[in-house]
């Protein structure tokens, strides 16, 4: 009887001591990370945006962490297919993703996805705004926005801007560009940025919201005009070209941005660690360099205002696909 009155609380007890040194055990882990190299997947190709800052920052995780960090490239369905592993990754902060801001605010809305963007990832770090340039045919006569806004005016329907694809940067900036300024144009989906700009070079489109880095050295020898750049301060690198807020389009800001998440679960000290390691990282000179080079402005911050950004614009693009009624080709 005495035995019988005693063994739930030792069946209790044992569960206490057990969940208390898992916590433990769990905690310990958390202070000593990290103890291995680091998986930073970068879901594009080499070579572009999240691909070049993926390996600036990777460079440094040795530095400021103790370990390497090891790129690991998963291109494929606008940032998806690299989110979607990192969604089903152990969530022990050794598998994170750098990605930009498509496959996070956009593309959700726009077809059903293997993982959910606010339940399935842990916010890390807010990395860098990206602004595009607004560029035209040399051959259309513009050179301002003002007179691209008159002239769209003037020939509703007849002036083909590109873009990479429904849905994405390239073709958002340009319905808000065209809702605010009260004028129409006819899409041309491509299915890359490079794409439409070897498009508007060959003169097939009249214009196009192309990613800075891509588009400078087309502007800069003459086969492509540049009237503005779309964030909400000039390219550091392209000082001469006004923003579209300045050229008479008040409020106008479409920037692509790129930022660093884990799996959801990571422990709170994990997460700690990684941000404050790229808070320092974002702050090196020579990263700020590159990082300058490439049209990219550093934001930084914390997980926390990464999770506001997220918010805010996965309503401000989900509001401006419904209103547009845009739609991917698997939905028509």
């Amino acid at each position: 009887m005495k035995h019988s009155l005693f063994r739930p609380f030792s069946i209790l007890a044992f569960g206490i001591f057990a969940t208390s040194g898992a916590a433990n055990a769990q905690s310990a882990a958390s202070s000593e990370f990290p103890t291995k190299p680091i998986r930073l997947v970068a879901p594009f190709a080499p070579g572009g945006t999240v691909d070049i800052q993926a390996r600036i920052l990777g460079n440094k995780f040795q530095q400021q962490l103790g370990q390497h960090a090891v790129i690991d490239n998963r291109p494929g369905g606008s940032g998806t297919v690299g989110l979607r592993l990192v969604a089903q990754a152990p969530a022990d902060g050794y598998t994170i993703v750098l990605n930009t801001i498509g496959a996070w605010t956009s593309t959700p809305h726009l077809m059903k996805l293997p993982y959910d963007v606010f339940n399935d990832f842990a916010p890390i770090i807010h990395v860098s705004d990206v602004p595009g340039v607004l560029v035209v045919h040399p051959s259309l006569p513009v050179k301002t926005v003002k007179e691209l806004i008159a002239l769209a005016k003037q020939k509703p329907d007849e002036l083909n801007y590109g873009s990479a694809g429904p849905g994405g940067f390239t073709h958002l900036g340009m319905v808000l560009f065209s809702r605010m300024t009260d004028t129409r144009m006819t899409h041309v989906p491509y299915k890359s940025s490079g794409a439409g700009l070897i498009a508007l070079i060959g003169g097939h489109i009249q214009v196009y919201l192309a990613p800075s880095v891509p588009a400078m050295p087309h502007v800069k020898s003459g086969k492509a005009r540049g009237i503005a750049s779309t964030g909400t301060e000039r390219i550091a690198i392209l000082p001469d070209l006004p923003t579209v807020d300045e050229s008479g389009v008040p409020g106008f800001e479409s920037s692509t941005w790129t930022a660093i998440a884990a799996p959801a679960g990571t422990p709170p000290a994990v997460i700690a660690r990684l941000n404050k390691a790229l808070q320092e990282i974002l702050q090196m000179p020579d990263v700020r360099e590159l990082f300058k080079a490439s049209a990219a402005i550093i934001t930084g911050g914390t997980p926390e205002r990464f999770r506001d950004i997220l918010k805010s614009d996965f309503e401000k693009f989900g509001k401006l696909i419904k209103e547009a009624g845009i739609k991917t080709e698997s939905q028509r």
